[in-house]
């Protein structure tokens, strides 16, 4: 009888071995250390040729993306049981201690399907190819994924390399320099240096408050995640399946709630479309509290004073910057504003952003260009370096 009772504890505990054989690690929050490869976290795995995400983490974007290099991204949310992010209205959410935010740039590749390990396909970086909630890797180059770790100290930025197999990720804390070809849609090429940055160049963008000097999430705001997005049970707002999920709370009202515009979407006002590009591409820094204050030069969502939005405002310093032209942005032209042919530039002593990109967003230099253009403002009327009102600009 006592034999046939060890057996069966044997059996069991075979049994519950290959049943946990079939079923994922749980997401490690590491609260000290800088683990040597993504696959550790258990935030992302990588199983039938697909790159898909873990139980508890939650997939998001953004109504308009920051441009680098025309890479996508693929965005996620951890948070450990029971904890819940803080809603902010202008804000990135005051997520909890043991909060894991990740964000994986790949490309998909050429028309062509070729996979030689450089062409990549330049298409808009809008466009996700995310199906089901992970990513199918015959499809895509995954380039890079980026851990922002929130850790009693404060949040915590590690840049993980894709090899060439896509099969692991490591820790590049000094960054790398990953050479690609970006593939047009009539099949021009266009030589790219993708840069990943180090641990340090992350607060180039992530230090939005010159007080505290701290990293802080830039991406995660009520503006730029109040939009719908198809998850695998269903379309749905992001902002409103946060709150189910026991992501976020204190959610205001869904008609209280700011949205951004989508800068791709030709159907929306010229203003939103170009006021939500500079907010997420230059907003984290060209702020009242970024590292660009000094500049005079706010282009945040917040910010609606014509002066400060650079209208008919002449740089403090630029120096070549500048282009010989007198204004950051000239209303009605484009051709004699500071901010445009900075945008249109990628001379490291000339383009903005300093850092992110090494090619020209051209959609995006249009986008800002037709803006512009459109603006009425009158400088010379006004008075040098002040606009007549502060209120929206007229366009």
């Amino acid at each position: 009888m006592r034999n046939l009772m060890v057996r069966v504890i044997v059996l069991v505990g075979v049994l519950l071995v290959l049943v946990g054989c079939g079923k994922p690690a749980a997401v490690h929050f590491f609260e000290q250390g800088q683990p040597a490869t993504l696959d550790e976290w258990h935030v992302l795995r990588i199983r039938d040729g697909r790159l898909s995400l873990n139980d508890g983490v939650v997939p998001y974007d953004l109504n308009t993306p920051l441009f680098s290099d025309y890479a996508h991204k693929l965005r996620t949310v951890w948070m450990p049981k029971g904890q819940a992010a803080g809603y902010q209205p202008e804000h990135a959410f005051d997520f909890p201690v043991g909060t894991i935010l990740s964000k994986t740039f790949y490309y998909p590749l050429p028309a062509s399907g070729a996979a030689d390990g450089k062409s990549v396909a330049r298409t808009p970086p809008s466009q996700s190819s995310l199906h089901e909630e992970s990513l199918d890797l015959s499809k895509v180059r995954l380039i890079e994924t980026r851990l922002l770790v929130h850790r009693k100290e404060g949040w915590v930025a590690l840049p993980y390399v894709w090899n060439q197999e896509q099969t692991a990720a490591t820790l590049q804390r000094t960054g790398a320099s990953v050479d690609l070809e970006l593939v047009a849609a009539d099949g021009s090429r266009e030589a790219l240096a993708y840069q990943v940055p180090d641990q340090n160049q992350c607060g180039g963008c992530h230090i939005t408050d010159n007080r505290s000097r701290k990293l802080l999430p830039i991406g995660p705001k009520a503006r730029n995640l109040n939009r719908d997005f198809d998850y695998l049970g269903g379309r749905d707002n992001q902002l409103a399946h946060l709150l189910k999920l026991g992501y976020l709370k204190d959610l205001p009202a869904p008609a209280q709630l700011p949205r951004a515009a989508d800068a791709t979407d030709a159907s929306a006002p010229l203003d939103a479309r170009a006021r939500a590009y500079l907010d997420v591409n230059c907003g984290h820094c060209h702020s009242r509290t970024g590292p660009a204050i000094t500049s005079g030069l706010w282009l945040d969502a917040p910010t609606q004073d014509h002066l400060k939005l650079g209208m008919c405002k002449q740089p403090i310093a630029a120096g070549k910057g500048t282009g010989n032209r007198r204004y950051d942005i000239q209303p009605g032209d484009a051709d004699a504003s500071i901010i445009a042919y900075r945008m249109d530039s990628d001379d490291p002593a000339v383009m903005m952003p300093e850092v992110g990109r090494a090619v020209v967003h051209s959609e995006g230099v249009t986008l800002i260009r037709e803006w512009i253009n459109a603006l009425e403002t009158n400088c010379d009327t006004a008075g040098e370096g002040q606009p007549g009102n502060t209120g929206p600009p007229a366009v």
